[in-house]
């Protein structure tokens, strides 16, 4: 069903509330000081049913200058507009003021309503139009039509009605399917429910039960009752104005500007990138790093602006500027802002937003612009790429990414999967979830490992490699999860660029290779502990008759990494076949005889005393023996 939502605008006491009472039979000034004073000052709300059977949300916002503030956060969420004039009066100030703000949000539906018809004659009636008609002509009102009513008399409500009806036809059908998103405009408590917010659903659906994370506090609730005009409901959706009853938080834990939303599908930000249309009407160019007010959605924040692609925004021009914000920001791409000078206050310009979670740009970066443009022509390829080749580094899932891209993102799967068909990005398994990189990041990503690969061989020619471990902390610091990783060193081996040694990593095609001084050493080594099998040498006692003693523990230690040599314990080192050896010896003695005493291990291996103990300690470690009092066992799985 489509939901659609009215505002008003114009000038103070042009009857705006007046009207709206005559459309819908309701008031929506409830403040006492707008009664007594006889003008709106916070937002009004209401609804009437259409003769088509729809049920229209009423926004009234207040027309006096001092309460911009409050209109902007109505108009930011309306579909069709009613542009209300005094017909006594005509266009005024704040007339010209909010159809500005009208055009800044991409307001694309309205109509003229020239009130307080009653109170003129014909010919002047007559005049006002046709100087209402030559103001709006170029823009999205130039063919609006235009209504003489008396909310006094009734007059001309009916075709007003029947117009407003006929136009809602017209209005873009709400993203019901998207994430679900509202921002708040009111908080209050209600004895016996507790906190009550109500807003505008920007996009997608809430149901009764559901969790919720309140932006940018980040605080989590639940979805006690939904209501809509009134009626309590088990859902609402985008284009609706609901009240939501929040549980487990108190009234002051929230506030107008805040964002609702499910869980982790937002960010928070203190910067925001945008294309800013500056207003014709400034009287004088905006300056870089200059401080106003930004409105969006509901939010108030005060911010400086800065130009990224020149010095100052001539009235009239359009830049792209990154506003820095004193407060947290919960945007979207493609949301519309407003911007006002604070002091004077007045309507300088607005736009929208491009990237609501930024890095901090600098003027007249051009490899950021161009990224800019890239996500401002709203590609969604496009746009995706960058983000996920933005986000490489995190390994990013699909929730991750969804969040960065600040918009609703519809078949993101399918479109992630596209891009890793074109070889755009890469998509890998981590659990549960797939995680994807881009290729750009994967062509740098080897660039360093080769560097480093290089720089390691060349620093220790005699290792087969560097452990997988350390490649792991080196090249990806903690971002990545194991099973990401053994992918991308599964990758790595399929594009030869590395090579797998049990657990170390080496260049591609690397080979270990000894000078004629080398193998003399390596031999030198390997004889004497042939030579003492299982009573082995001591590492003084090899390199004692060596000069460059650097060589030689280069050459000692390869013959650990190629697996010729294995440490029993820190000071027990014989050759793999002997250790290999000494443990089918241990196991075949233990099946024979039940168990073996280290007395009994030392006479079969022909050792001493302290070479066995050492051997069957390293065989209880492993779990290949157990010790019972005095004696070895095998051990049971």
């Amino acid at each position: 069903m489509k939901h659609i939502i009215i505002g008003t605008a114009g000038h103070i006491d042009h009857g705006k509330t007046t009207l709206i009472k005559a459309l819908t039979g309701r008031e929506t000034d409830t403040l006492k000081e707008e009664k007594e004073r006889g003008i709106s000052i916070n937002l009004g709300f209401t609804f009437f049913d259409l003769p088509s059977g729809k049920r229209a949300g009423i926004i009234d916002v207040p027309g006096h200058e001092k309460f911009i503030k409050n209109a902007l956060a109505g108009v930011s969420s309306i579909d069709l507009v009613l542009l209300v004039i005094a017909a006594d009066e005509g266009i005024m100030p704040q007339t010209k003021e909010h159809f500005e703000i009208l055009q800044l949000l991409n307001v694309k539906k309205g109509i003229i309503v020239l009130t307080k018809a009653d109170l003129v004659e014909n010919e002047w009636l007559s005049m006002v139009k046709e100087e209402i008609k030559d103001y709006f002509k170029g823009t999205f009102l130039e063919n609006a039509s235009i209504h003489s009513v008396s909310s006094k008399t009734g007059s001309g409500l009916k075709g007003l009605i029947e117009d407003i009806d006929k136009l809602t036809e017209e209005v873009e059908v709400k993203d019901t399917e998207g994430h679900f998103r509202l921002t708040v405009d009111r908080v209050f408590s209600v004895s016996g429910f507790g906190t009550v917010v109500t807003g505008t659903i920007i996009s997608g659906r809430i149901y009764e039960g559901e969790t919720v994370q309140i932006y940018p506090s980040n605080i989590i609730s639940k979805v006690r009752g939904i209501q809509v005009h009134e009626d309590s409901v088990k859902f609402a959706e985008a284009g609706q104005r609901c009240a939501i009853n929040l549980s487990n938080i108190k009234v002051e834990e929230i506030k107008r500007g805040d964002v609702i939303a499910k869980q982790n599908t937002m960010v928070s930000s203190l910067m925001v990138d945008c294309s800013l249309h500056y207003l014709k009407s400034c009287k004088k160019p905006l300056k870089n790093r200059q401080r106003v007010k930004l409105y969006h959605g509901t939010s108030e924040i005060l911010c400086r602006v800065i130009l990224l692609d020149r010095d100052e925004l001539v009235p009239g021009n359009t830049a792209y500027v990154q506003l820095r914000l004193e407060e947290f920001i919960t945007a979207q791409r493609n949301d519309r802002f407003v911007i006002r000078n604070y002091s004077p206050m007045y309507t300088m310009g607005g736009g929208t937003i491009i990237e609501p979670s930024p890095r901090k740009a600098k003027s007249f970066d051009y490899v950021y612009l161009e990224e800019l443009k890239i996500k401002e022509s709203g590609s969604a390829e496009s746009i995706l790429e960058r983000t996920v080749e933005k986000l490489s580094s995190e390994f990013p899932d699909e929730s991750f990414i969804l969040k960065a891209l600040g918009k609703n993102e519809e078949n993101l799967k399918e479109k992630l999967d596209s891009l890793a068909a074109d070889k755009r990005i890469i998509r890998f398994k981590a659990l549960d979830k797939e995680v994807y990189i881009h290729k750009n990041f994967l062509k740098n990503k080897i660039q360093d490992i080769e560097k480093f690969l290089e720089k390691f061989h060349r620093e220790n020619p005699l290792k087969i490699g560097v452990s997988k471990e350390e490649f792991k902390n080196k090249i990806f610091g903690k971002n990545i999860k194991q099973k990401v990783y053994d992918e991308f060193l599964e990758l790595l081996i399929y594009r030869n660029i590395v090579d797998l040694h049990g657990n170390y990593v080496s260049r591609y095609g690397f080979e270990i290779k000894y000078t004629k001084d080398q193998i003399r050493i390596k031999n030198k080594i390997i004889d004497e502990y042939i030579k003492r099998k299982y009573l082995p040498p001591k590492y003084e006692e090899l390199c004692e008759s060596e000069r460059d003693k650097k060589i030689f523990k280069m050459v000692y230690d390869s013959l650990f990494d190629s697996g010729e040599l294995f440490k029993v314990s820190e000071d027990v080192v014989v050759l793999n076949i002997y250790y290999e050896e000494a443990k089918k010896k241990v196991i075949n003695y233990i099946n024979k005889y039940g168990r073996i005493s280290a007395a009994e291990a030392r006479d079969m291996l022909n050792t001493s005393r302290k070479y066995a103990v050492a051997l069957l300690v390293h065989f209880d470690n492993i779990k290949l023996t157990k010790r019972v009092e005095d004696s070895r066992v095998l051990y049971k799985k």
